[in-house]
C-alpha cells in the first residue's frame, strides 16, 4: 500500500547541500540509504531519492557542480491538497512565502513559506511522490520538532493555518494534527491503537506530527529533523568516522539522543527509542 498524508501532517524532509555525492555518501553510509536520481542528467540542480529497502524515506538536493556557498540544511514539507489556497492561508495568519507554489517535475507542487518567528518550512501538494514510504524504523524520520523563539505566536499561526492541537504533556508540548490517528488505522497502521494502549502513552500521541520545544541559545527558530536508529553510540561513532561532528549528546526517560552537524553542515537528531517499563 502507498502511504499517504491528510492535509496538515508533515509528510516529507530532504536536505540542501553543496556536495550531493558526498551528502549520499554519508547518508548512506550512516543509515543504509540508496538513491535514485528525480532530475534529468542535463538538470542544473540535482534531487537524488534516498530509499530504505527500496521504499523512499528522503532526498538530497543540491547544484550538479559543488558550490560552497549553499547553506546546508533539512527541510520539512507538510501535506496540503491545495498549494494555492494554502500559501494564502499562510500569509493571511501571519507568515511569508519565500517561494510561491512551484511544481517539482511530476512529483508535486512545492512552496517555500516561514512562520511569523522565522522558522521556515514547506508547503507539498503531492501527486506522484505522496511522502515519506517508511517512518519511525531505523534508519528513517521520526519527527520534525518546531523549534520556536516565541511558542504563542507560533501556536496561533500554525493552528490557525493547519488545524494543529498543541498538548502540553508536562515534559513536552505534543503538536498534533486531529484525526490522523484515525487514518493511519485506517491505511497503513492498523494496529496503532493498540500498540498505544499503555498507560504511559500520552493521550491523542496517534495524532501526533511533531513537538514544540524552545530554541537553544543562539540557535535561530527552526524545524528540527530526527531520525530513528537502533543504537546511539553506534550512529554517533559511525557518523564521526564518515566526518560528522557530534555536538551533543542526551540520555532522557525514553529516548538516547545525539545532536549531529553532517560533513556540509546541516545538524540534525539520532534517536534511540528507550521506553520506561510498563
Amino acid at each position: 500500500m502507498i502511504r499517504n498524508y491528510p492535509e496538515g501532517v508533515t509528510s516529507w524532509i530532504d536536505v540542501e547541500q553543496n556536495d550531493v555525492e558526498g551528502a549520499k555518501t554519508f547518508y548512506g553510509g550512516l543509515f543504509g540509504w540508496t538513491f535514485s536520481d528525480a532530475t534529468p542528467p542535463d538538470s542544473p540542480f540535482r534531487y537524488a531519492i534516498a530509499q530504505l529497502d527500496g521504499k523512499d524515506v528522503a532526498a538530497v538536493g543540491g547544484p550538479t557542480v559543488a558550490a560552497p556557498t549553499r547553506e546546508s540544511a533539512w527541510n520539512t514539507y507538510v501535506a496540503v491538497d491545495d498549494a494555492h489556497a494554502a500559501a494564502e492561508r499562510v500569509t493571511a495568519a501571519g507568515g511569508k512565502i519565500v517561494e510561491p507554489p512551484t511544481p517539482a517535475g511530476e512529483g508535486g507542487i512545492s512552496v517555500v513559506c516561514t512562520d511569523p518567528t522565522g522558522a521556515q518550512f514547506r508547503l507539498w501538494q503531492a501527486k506522484r511522490r505522496p511522502g515519506a514510504q517508511v517512518t519511525n524504523t531505523p534508519g528513517s524520520w521520526n519527527f520534525s520538532n518546531l523549534h520556536a523563539s516565541d511558542s504563542t505566536t507560533a501556536i496561533a499561526f500554525y493552528t490557525e493555518v493547519f488545524g494543529w492541537a498543541f498538548d502540553d504533556i508536562g515534559y513536552a508540548t505534543m503538536i498534533r494534527q486531529p484525526g490522523y490517528g484515525a487514518h493511519l488505522a485506517a491505511t497503513v497502521d492498523p494496529d496503532i491503537y493498540e500498540r498505544q494502549s499503555s498507560e504511559l502513552v500520552p493521550p491523542g500521541f496517534s495524532d501526533a506530527i511533531g513537538w514544540l520545544a524552545p530554541v537553544q541559545d543562539g540557535e535561530p527558530p527552526h524545524w528540527h529533523v530526527a531520525f530513528t536508529v537502533a543504537d546511539r553510540d553506534e550512529t554517533v561513532t559511525t557518523a564521526e568516522r564518515l566526518g560528522a561532528t557530534i555536538l551533543t549528546t542526551d540520555d532522557t526517560d525514553w529516548t538516547k539522543d545525539a545532536l549531529i552537524r553532517d560533513p556540509q553542515g546541516a545538524v540534525f537528531t539520532a534517536s534511540q527509542f528507550t521506553p520506561p517499563d510498563d
